[in-house]
């Protein structure tokens, strides 16, 4: 069975470090501390005190003065490793973890979990070619030197920067390593950690390469375990689950999110609240309770990106640098028909393909399969469209021989609708209004992975009517963004009102949109 070292780090709370390493020692593992050589002298000694005829517990030889950014980080991983390699020979497991963290499954599935698969956890992605890195410095962070931390010496840091810059002064990455980035909270197998540390034995160069990058512990753990263990026997992922904020910020855990936590595919999660006692209380208990059922959801960080993103105005659509002097030109129509239900407005643009000439796609920006022809490629996947959508309307008008276009677009792409109404072309939209019934609102929820099958019907009760305010806002932006042309048909409205709508907004008689809007079931769900 597995039997896990912990690599706590911390630098406060010692009244909870305690908690924390009596607890995890109780169900047969191990802790391995280091405590900031930054931190209260007293808060060390409280700790040690406490935890001194623990026989599952062992103090890092040294203590380092950790700041964000550093080597230091990583030095007082290594150093704290090797205690716990040397104190705990019966470990076969070892898991990073910050003193904000708490487990969410209990010791005896963490075992199973582990036991169930022979590999190590980290996230090692191509430091280079991945997005991993959203904004900010990305090769700098290897190829100049950082001997200053950045958030406490900061003009230091960007003096050193911008003077390597001025004169050139670069260097080479290790010629025999291939750079990889993930977060610093890994679990590895104790011949992948030996194999960790006899590597560092062995090349002191590369330990000194990465001693004056910037922020090392995301990428020097990360690179040098797929360096020295097998990819078949890698997971790129994390065992600690977090999220972090648009600005970078790992989100806090409060007493409410209990349910939430327990139906992540994860063991511990990051970061609990000090304020949490309840929570704090119930995941402490979790960890020693044995039998205990946990279903998957993974909800958690759609809930949250969903929460967080509402109200807020997108730039998903904005024009790229390329488009900005493009146009589809005048001579063309364009109609774009705005409809939440996607079945709704592909119903409407089949009846419109099998009772005129003019051309109609579906939801291009969003689906694979969208009624298009071949264009070449551009047209193979979602991204290459969105990359290139002028590109490729300019193609469709080209392909379909017509200077008359309908495309089908999601209420939420506002941004996308205004940029195509502000074209030279004669373009105009057609929003389907819809009542959002309950049942539907599941639907969505599900479909839009707000929720998964393990998700509780209770949570997603919760969450239709921020859902159905959520789209019911989306149109009502629509109408209040002043289009020049905008018309609109609804299932509650007369069939003559419709008609009449949909003529203006297709250039077509009356009798024809009346013919149109009588395809079977067009607004049913």
């Amino acid at each position: 069975m597995a039997r896990i070292a912990f690599i706590l780090l911390c630098h406060k709370d010692p009244k909870g470090i305690i908690a924390q390493a009596r607890r995890l020692t109780a169900t047969g593992d191990y802790v391995a501390i280091h405590f900031d050589a930054r931190a209260n002298p007293k808060d060390f000694e409280e700790i040690r005190q406490a935890l001194l005829d623990n026989p599952g517990v062992v103090l890092a030889n040294r203590r380092w003065k950790c700041g964000w950014g550093e080597w230091s980080l990583v030095g007082a991983t290594l150093d704290t490793a090797r205690a716990a390699l040397e104190a705990f020979p019966q470990a076969t497991h070892f898991y990073m973890l910050s003193g904000d963290c708490m487990p969410i499954k209990s010791a005896q599935y963490a075992h199973g979990f582990l036991d169930a698969e022979d590999c190590d956890y980290i996230e090692n992605f191509d430091f280079f070619e991945s997005d991993w890195i959203k904004t900010g410095f990305k090769e700098e962070r290897l190829i100049y030197r950082h001997w200053f931390n950045e958030r406490t010496r900061s003009k230091l840091f960007y003096a050193s920067y911008e003077l390597q810059k001025r004169f050139k002064i670069t260097r080479e990455v290790p010629s025999d390593i291939q750079v990889m980035i993930g977060s610093q909270w890994w679990c590895l197998r104790r011949q992948s950690l030996e194999k960790v540390i006899a590597f560092c034995d062995s090349r002191p160069d590369v330990v000194r390469f990465f001693s004056t990058t910037w922020i090392p512990d995301e990428t020097f753990f990360q690179t040098i375990v797929p360096h020295v263990v097998p990819k078949k026997e890698l997971r790129a992922r994390t065992l600690t689950y977090l999220i972090f904020t648009d600005y970078g910020m790992p989100v806090t855990f409060y007493n409410d999110h209990y349910d939430l936590l327990m139906g992540q595919n994860y063991l511990f999660a990051r970061k609990i609240s000090p304020e949490a006692i309840r929570l704090r209380e119930r995941l402490g208990a979790l960890w020693a309770a044995s039998g205990v059922h946990f279903p998957i959801s993974n909800e958690a960080t759609g809930l949250f990106r969903f929460m967080t993103g509402r109200g807020r105005i997108g730039r998903r659509f904005a024009p790229r640098f390329w488009e900005v002097d493009g146009s589809l030109g005048r001579q063309n129509a364009l109609r774009l028909v705005v409809a939440k239900k996607w079945h709704v407005a592909k119903r409407l643009t089949e009846a419109i393909r099998r009772h005129t000439d003019i051309p109609a796609v579906d939801y291009l920006f969003n689906e694979v399969e969208a009624h298009l022809p071949d264009l070449g490629g551009v047209e193979t996947t979602v991204s290459k469209r969105e990359h290139h959508r002028r590109a490729l309307l300019k193609l469709l008008f080209e392909q379909f021989e017509s200077n008359r276009l309908v495309i089908c677009l999601d209420p939420s792409a506002l941004h996308l609708i205004q940029d195509l109404c502000s074209d030279k072309a004669d373009t105009r939209v057609l929003l389907i209004d819809s009542h959002f019934d309950d049942a539907y609102l599941r639907g969505h929820i599900r479909r839009v992975g707000l929720a998964g099958s393990e998700t509780s019907a209770e949570v997603v009760e919760r969450l239709i009517p921020t859902v159905r305010a959520d789209l019911e806002h989306e149109a009502e932006r629509l109408r209040d963004a002043d289009l020049d042309a905008l018309q609109s048909i609804a299932p509650w409205r007369p069939a003559d009102d419709n008609a009449a709508q949909l003529a203006q907004f297709l250039d077509v008689t009356p009798e024809m949109a009346h013919q149109i809007l009588a395809a079977e079931h067009l607004f049913s769900d």
